[in-house]
């Protein structure tokens, strides 16, 4: 006989005890639920009746794989995880002792023209799954694929596959390599909305001239998606210096320069051609956004 329930205590609400014949039809009539119960009436003959073993086999049901997180980080390369040598079991204690998994963090790399997506999902049924990565920008409807059929809980794509500007990143689970295609489920799950900027700011209207002691530099920056960070100058191949927009607040897409900078000391050594040039200096300028993109430009003194 079998019984079935969705309570562990069989005395509540479990349904009425089911005659099963087994030579003539192996499939329990009971109603599928979350557990069963069976027993065997022996009757006494010539010879004492025993149950040597029973084996039941049942069908759960298939439920979709369930997302912990989705995390999107910039800059960030994920490489392949090193593919270790398995050593079958043949004892058959690794069936009767299952460990539980593990997923190690996959190893990464710094590399600014990357992005890297990394998700965490678990599946109730123990299931195989794929995967799928989408992204969207802001103020778009449509959800559209970066990578599918993908094994790894991790994925790496070219930041310059995306204009500069906001985005979101969808991925979808989904457990079809173990079931059929009727019966496979999906889930889905959306990152943090992230931003890309793999633009270089532009540096506009860079001038310099002498005045007296003194270079008399100017120019205008401008980024078209975040804002300008900082500014360095250099003289004739010195060091770098910082130098702060007029206003001193870097805070906007724009900013303009204007400073003064005494005139290096030493001379030039000229060219014969350049006999009439008494003093030639080099100034460079470079720019970066809030992505540390970087942009350089340059201007000749001559006098």
């Amino acid at each position: 006989f079998a019984r079935s329930g969705n309570v562990d205590n069989p005395d509540r609400n479990w349904s009425p005890w089911q005659p099963v014949d087994l030579l003539k039809d192996p499939v329990l009539n009971v109603p599928p639920a979350r557990f069963i119960q069976w027993k065997a009436v022996l009757h006494a003959g010539n010879i004492a009746p025993t149950v040597e073993s029973v084996l039941l086999n049942y069908l759960p049901k298939n439920v979709a794989p369930d997302f912990d997180d989705v995390t999107v980080q910039v800059g960030v390369r994920y490489l392949p995880m090193p593919k270790l040598g398995v050593v079958p079991d043949t004892s058959g204690t690794a069936a009767a002792n299952p460990q539980p998994r593990f997923d190690a963090p996959p190893p990464t790399t710094r590399d600014s023209d990357s992005i890297g997506v990394k998700w965490t999902v678990h599946d109730d049924n123990d299931d195989q799954m794929v995967y799928s990565v989408y992204y969207r920008g802001d103020g778009e409807t449509r959800w559209l694929l970066l990578k599918d059929d993908l094994a790894d809980k991790y994925y790496s794509f070219d930041a310059s596959l995306l204009p500069d500007g906001g985005y979101t990143v969808e991925v979808m689970a989904s457990d079809s390599p173990s079931h059929s295609p009727g019966q496979a489920l999906t889930s889905t799950r959306d990152s943090a909305r992230f931003e890309v900027d793999t633009t270089p700011p532009r540096i506009e209207g860079l001038k310099a001239a002498v005045e007296g002691t003194q270079i008399h530099v100017s120019f205008h920056a401008v980024d078209g998606f975040s804002n300008i960070k900082r500014a360095e100058y250099s003289v004739d191949a010195a060091d770098w210096q910082y130098v702060e927009p007029v206003g001193q607040l870097a805070d906007s897409k724009n900013a303009n320069y204007d400073f003064q900078v005494a005139v290096p000391a030493g001379g030039n050594r000229a060219l014969p051609d350049q006999a009439k040039i008494s003093s030639e200096h080099v100034v460079v300028v470079r720019v970066y956004d809030r992505f540390d993109n970087m942009s350089a430009a340059k201007t000749v003194i001559r006098q």
